[in-house]
């Protein structure tokens, strides 16, 4: 059966970025990121990035690594592929999505889960610059020299049931994303790291495809 959950922490990892909050400013004029985050996002069709996920877990003294490969297309084609130090990969076509962990393949469809849509949609939101307009979230942003924080508190029990907070942190003019921060009710905390981001590359249609 395929892990939701697991896939949820994929999808929120497409978007955020680390950093304390204590280090950033409260962005005076929301209004005016809004409209150039959009304008950036309309232009932005495809990304191609490494990336590297540590998970930090409240029962074990020590990080759990893990590294990979990290694929977008519009409108909604995303490729998460687990290269290090085990491979898994999870593959978004539409409302499609599949598993292959191992020598086992598992699919199912986005539309018949309720939760699932709501993840998949603050995907879109995201990558449309539309974030703010999310009912499911409460969103602060703050700023830095180089980077903005987008503080995102969940304000609904099914996001509540699977984060406690997420931060969305992006690079100042490009509004590419290069971390993401996941705090988990339990106390668990994940952290994306994105590198060699390539942005508006062609991807092969097979990328988007398990065989």
């Amino acid at each position: 059966m395929v892990n939701v959950l697991r896939i949820f922490s994929f999808l929120i990892s497409i978007f955020f970025v680390s950093s304390a909050i204590a280090q950033y400013k409260l962005v005076p004029n929301v209004s005016s990121f809004k409209s150039e985050f959009a304008i950036a996002s309309s232009k932005m069709n495809s990304i191609s990035a490494d990336f590297t996920q540590v998970k930090t877990l409240t029962l074990l003294s020590e990080k759990l690594t893990s590294k990979g490969k990290f694929y977008f297309q519009k409108e909604n084609f995303v490729r998460m592929e687990y290269t290090t130090p085990y491979q898994y990969l999870m593959v978004i076509n539409g409302s499609k999505v599949s598993i292959k962990d191992g020598n086992k393949t598992s699919t199912m469809s986005g539309r018949s889960n309720k939760m699932f849509q709501q993840i998949n949609q603050l995907m879109m939101d995201c990558m449309r610059g539309a974030v703010f307009d999310n009912k499911n979230f409460s969103v602060r942003l703050f700023e830095d020299a180089q980077t903005y924080l987008a503080e995102m508190t969940p304000i609904t029990s099914q996001m509540a049931s699977l984060f406690k907070k997420v931060n969305v942190i992006m690079k100042k003019g490009s509004f590419v994303v290069g971390q993401v921060q996941m705090f988990e009710p339990s106390g668990d905390y994940t952290s994306m790291n994105y590198s060699n981001q390539k942005i508006n590359v062609p991807l092969a249609d097979a990328l988007f495809s398990i065989k």
